[in-house]
């Protein structure tokens, strides 16, 4: 689906989160240090402001013109909580396990947003809302 030119910065954010996702995933006892370094990073250059960035200013934006207690903004407020609670504990303690539901946990995340979360901003928020909204997306970055 063609994402509006105001949420393709997050889409972009998004595929990183991904990758970092996919690396979780396949996490072994192993490679559990390395994989938990290569989410670590991610998180600290991109993630965390990220998350800051769509509760921030993207979901007030919506909450102005559709109901904030949908169930998909929940979700993703819930999903922003347990990740940085799973970031602490991947910054304190790597295991494999927990790294690869944390990997599941990010991809879903991810989904989530795509799928459901930022269509449904595009369908409430009128169209001089979401140019508005896309410069101050642009301004953050």
């Amino acid at each position: 689906m063609k994402r509006h030119p105001a949420l393709a910065p997050l889409s972009r954010d998004h595929h990183h989160a991904l990758v970092v996702a996919r690396t979780l995933c396949r996490a072994t006892p192993e490679n559990a240090p390395e994989a938990a370094d290569a989410f670590l990073s991610f998180w600290r250059a991109d993630g965390q402001a990220h998350f800051r960035v769509e509760e921030e200013t993207l979901l007030p934006a919506f909450a102005a013109h559709g109901d904030p207690r949908h169930p998909a903004v929940i979700q993703t407020l819930v999903d922003h909580l347990v990740i940085r609670r799973d970031a602490l504990e991947a910054a304190e303690l790597p295991r494999a396990e927990r790294l690869q539901e944390l990997g599941v946990r990010l991809a879903a995340h991810v989904r989530l947003e795509e799928r459901e979360l930022f269509p449904l901003v595009e369908q409430v928020l009128p169209e001089r809302e979401l140019l508005a909204l896309g410069r101050r997306l642009a301004a953050l970055a």
